[in-house]
């Protein structure tokens, strides 16, 4: 099931983003933050974050917003699953509704941003397998050979 990301899950999405070992601590702390900030009325700005339910656990999670200044431009800024239950489909579930919901939202393009380290090649194949274009690459922005990849899908004409 994936529903609103509760408040009350907080510590638990931040222990599976741990968990699955390819955050860096910085990044963790920005998760924290943009779930206090989600919690603390960015919702009310479009903001959204969903948890996927699996014996009435968090499982995974994903976390996307329109882009300021653009016609119907969207950003998944999140989303990520438990390593225990990876490549069982729950990205690709998680994937799908995100996009069914902005449609539904008359949203227009979806981008992903992600990092080129040897620690998302899952990730980034990920994004292509579900139709995906790498639309530019940003040499060293993260860090000195850490490139950020953004990836682009058109959801309506």
């Amino acid at each position: 099931m994936i529903r609103v990301t509760l408040e009350s899950e907080t510590d638990a999405l931040l222990d599976i983003a741990r968990g699955t070992n390819v955050f860096k601590p910085i990044e963790i702390d920005a998760l924290k933050e943009v779930l206090d900030d989600y919690h603390g009325g960015y919702h009310e700005y479009g903001h959204r974050a969903v948890t996927f339910i699996q014996d009435d656990k968090p499982v995974g999670f994903a976390y996307y917003a329109p882009t300021a200044m653009t016609d119907r431009t969207w950003h998944l800024y999140w989303i990520f699953v438990d390593k225990s239950t990876q490549a069982r489909g729950i990205g690709a579930q998680l994937l799908k509704y995100v996009e069914e919901e902005i449609i539904k939202a008359d949203g227009r393009i979806f981008l992903i941003e992600t990092s080129s380290l040897p620690s998302y090649d899952l990730t980034r194949k990920f994004y292509l397998k579900y139709g995906y274009e790498q639309a530019a690459v940003i040499r060293d922005f993260f860090s000195d050979g850490d490139d950020q990849v953004i990836f682009r899908k058109r959801l309506s004409q």
